[in-house]
């Protein structure tokens, strides 16, 4: 597939992204599975292990590897946050990099064909550089204040993300999956879909208990679905 920027593009459905943060959730790996194939069977439609800590890469390595069982059969794809050495020796479908990481294009080079990059946006001026950057989607954010990380920017809110969904737009076209991070939750999960969002990615409202986890993404599923068919683009 190809992006209207001409880039090759791997299909991302970013509808419901659960984040499974160490920090948040914990690191026993049981556990951390357990989370992940709940979510999947609620109707997550994407994951990723984010450690930003790590202090011993087998064991990490070994937490992802657990994680992508659990999934596997799911259709549901797990990414690695930052450490593309990390996702290759897991075997993982991609990695999501921040803006001081790895450029998309060397993590492109060095992952295998097919593999997803997500990169995180922050304000207009980086989403205006997507159009010369290989990556499969964009999520924008802070949207809102969040406990999950340490943000020194502030956040952007509604008008802020719609603003930046609309430069993202410019740089690539409709066919970019664009979504929001950062203090979304079930209250204003339709709302920062109405601002643009093609999805919306969680940590503490999917996570943050280590209970109900499906029953949690089949809610949160169906109030995206909701906001998605009301703007027109379910």
């Amino acid at each position: 597939m190809k992006s209207e920027g001409g880039h090759a593009t791997v299909p991302v459905d970013l509808r419901l992204y659960g984040l499974l943060d160490v920090g948040v959730c914990g690191g026993d790996a049981d556990h951390l599975a357990r989370m992940a194939a709940e979510a999947a069977a609620g109707g997550c439609t994407l994951l990723q292990y984010r450690e930003k800590t790590i202090s011993n890469a087998r064991e990490t390595v070994a937490r992802l590897r657990r994680i992508h069982a659990a999934l596997q059969g799911t259709g549901v794809p797990l990414l690695m946050n930052d450490r593309i050495d990390l996702a290759l020796a897991a075997g993982v479908e991609g990695v999501h990099l921040g803006q001081e990481d790895l450029h998309p294009a060397d993590a492109k080079r060095l992952l295998p064909r097919g593999a997803i990059v997500g990169l995180t946006v922050k304000n207009a001026a980086q989403a205006d550089e997507l159009y010369r950057l290989p990556v499969d989607y964009a999520c924008i954010g802070g949207v809102f204040s969040t406990t999950s990380k340490d943000n020194p920017d502030p956040p952007v809110g509604l008008d802020g993300l719609n603003r930046i969904v609309f430069r993202a737009r410019l740089a690539r076209g409709a066919g970019l999956p664009v979504g929001a991070i950062a203090g979304i939750d079930r209250s204003n999960a339709a709302a920062t879909i109405g601002a643009g969002a093609d999805g919306i990615a969680l940590i503490s409202a999917l996570f943050g208990t280590g209970r109900d986890v499906e029953a949690r993404a089949r809610d949160l599923r169906g109030v995206i679905d909701g906001a998605l068919a009301a703007r027109g683009s379910a």
